[in-house]
């Protein structure tokens, strides 16, 4: 590790002392302050003892005569974001790679971010919001065969994110090992595009995790026992058409039987298969997308002794998300994660834009297990109107049945436990107000109408934005009308003391912007629950304090 550092650093300084080459790079910063607030159960060590924490990524990239070397430092003090409710302690070269261009082959060894097809097969990739980082550590040859035909292979092990404090560095591996072969055209035929692929992977266990598995096993009856596999295949076939208006994307992929964790914990011996389609058609004043998905016990790990409590933790793939992850403060609170043991999906959307002024948008889904369980129902529309002046408005309803059992286990809430459907009716509107080329107002207002959970929800917030350099805001999300029968225990916790009474989620917004640079910082009371940023949804607890975050690029 020092010598591919000692490599990056000599690289670096030939590109300043000689005007070779370039250089470039990115830093990401999170700090939070921590300040307790028992009344929404911002209460435990974060606050009581170490009061603040943060995180750090910095990247370096350095391109010369079809070399690129690439090394990024990751910094996690007393962080809280891999599990929100406990603190870790890191500091290391978090992924590092060495790629060479030549004759058509690219080739690549360290730590490799890439994707077959959807990802449904083999993703690797890094999500900070999330804290993924699964990269694949090994090598990666890339050979384009023809102008029409691309080869991939790639071998090694998969990074095991861990943040285990006091330990040497962060870029742990599992030990299995993963291969993976893709191969990937673009033709034309006549008016078409087509663009096929084929996958195949290979995960072969190690004898330590064999081990492992053998012991959960044994205790497990009789009945429920079996001989696992070392070794795992699976098979992707994918292809995106492209005619005129209309685009389709089919996907199917079939794995072997294995040892893999049913929803409950249990190891099972199962094949899986995935079915995955989205079809699209635009033209002026229309355009209507459908999306379906079937899986089957698609489980894609290193291991199926995973950590409960970080589930994502080990994962090979990503299936794509059928539902529409809405924007909305109350909305986003009941988003449904796309589901890889059980689920039979689909989505319509149509948008209809009647004038250049106004545009309609109606969804409709629905989310059920191979057993016909209801997972997720949503039907949603919404209407936005441009004035020929400097007014625009958006509204809409959305209605929502979500399977809070299946989706999310809660701090304090067992997994066994099982909890009421929610059902919540949520309209919306929102209005922008363009005072200048460069000023903005914005407001939104929402409000969800609930009886699960913690009852029903109303939200505000007021924004202006100065571009290119300043955004401002102040949002409350309230508890109107508390569910006093809630089984959710951080809620019969708030409300014991005042339980006719809820409780007001203040946050008060600031970012500036100055060429690369993008400085933010907040003062937020957040309810426990499922939190979306940036596309990027999860459940995190009750938070209280401050936020910062620091982002740049050279």
């Amino acid at each position: 590790m020092k010598k591919i550092i000692s490599l990056f650093i000599l690289c670096s300084l030939s590109a300043l002392a000689w005007g070779q080459g370039t250089l470039t790079g990115d830093l990401m910063m999170n700090l939070n302050f921590f300040q307790s607030d028992p009344a929404i159960n911002a209460n435990n060590d974060l606050y009581n003892k170490y009061l603040s924490g943060s995180e750090g990524w910095l990247g370096l990239r350095y391109n010369n005569k079809g070399f690129t070397v690439f090394v990024r430092a990751d910094a996690f003090n007393n962080s809280n974001l891999k599990v929100p409710a406990s603190v870790n302690t890191n500091f290391g070269i978090g992924a590092w790679s060495v790629s060479k261009d030549f004759s058509g082959l690219s080739i690549t060894a360290g730590y490799i971010y890439d994707q077959v097809g959807s990802g449904i097969l083999f993703r690797s990739y890094e999500d900070r919001g999330l804290l993924i980082d699964n990269a694949l550590v090994g090598f990666e040859l890339k050979y384009k065969l023809t102008d029409h035909i691309m080869l991939k292979g790639l071998t090694g092990q998969q990074k095991k994110n861990s943040l285990d404090n006091n330990q040497d560095v962060l870029s742990q591996r599992y030990a299995p090992v993963v291969r993976v072969i893709n191969a990937e055209g673009d033709f034309h035929i006549g008016k078409a595009q087509l663009s096929p692929g084929l996958g195949v992977l290979n995960r072969t266990l190690d004898q330590s995790t064999m081990d492992a598995i053998v012991g959960t096993l044994d205790a497990l009856p009789l009945s429920q026992r079996f001989e696992p596999m070392y070794n795992m295949y699976a098979f992707t076939a994918y292809n995106l058409l492209t005619l005129g208006s209309l685009t389709w994307y089919a996907e199917g992929a079939y794995k072997t039987h294995e040892a893999i964790a049913d929803p409950s914990g249990t190891l099972v011996d199962k094949p899986g298969n995935v079915e995955y389609t989205s079809i699209g058609y635009a033209r002026k004043g229309l355009a209507i997308n459908l999306n379906g998905k079937r899986t089957d016990a698609f489980v894609m790990r290193v291991t199926p002794i995973i950590n409960p409590t970080t589930p994502s933790d080990g994962t090979l793939n990503w299936q794509p998300i059928i539902a529409i992850i809405r924007p909305g403060r109350l909305m986003s609170r009941y988003t449904p994660a796309s589901e890889d043991y059980s689920e039979m999906a689909g989505t319509a959307n149509v948008l209809v834009s009647p004038s250049d002024n106004l545009s309609l948008a109606f969804t409709g889904t629905t989310i059920n297990t191979l057993d016909n369980a209801e997972l997720y129902r949503e039907a949603y529309c919404d209407a936005v109107y441009n004035t020929q002046g400097a007014w625009s408005f958006q509204g809409g309803i959305q209605y929502l049945e979500y399977n809070k059992t299946a989706y999310q286990v809660s701090e304090g809430i067992s997994s066994t436990a099982s909890l009421p459907m929610v059902k919540a009716l949520t309209p919306f509107a929102e209005a922008t107000y363009k005072i200048s080329t460069k000023k903005s107002l914005r407001m939104e207002l929402e409000y969800m109408s609930t009886k699960e959970d913690y009852g029903s929800w109303v939200y505000a917030i007021l924004e202006y934005n100065l571009a290119p350099k300043w955004s401002i805001s102040a949002a409350d999300m309230y508890n109107i009308t508390p569910n006093k029968n809630s089984d959710n225990p951080n809620f019969n916790t708030l409300t014991n003391s005042v339980p006719d009474q809820g409780h007001h989620y203040y946050n008060i917004y600031t970012a500036y912007t100055k060429g690369p640079h993008r400085f933010a910082i907040a003062y937020v009371k957040q309810v426990d629950g499922i939190n979306c940023a940036g596309g990027v949804c999860r459940y995190e607890p009750a938070f209280s304090g401050v936020k910062a975050t620091i982002t740049s690029s050279f």
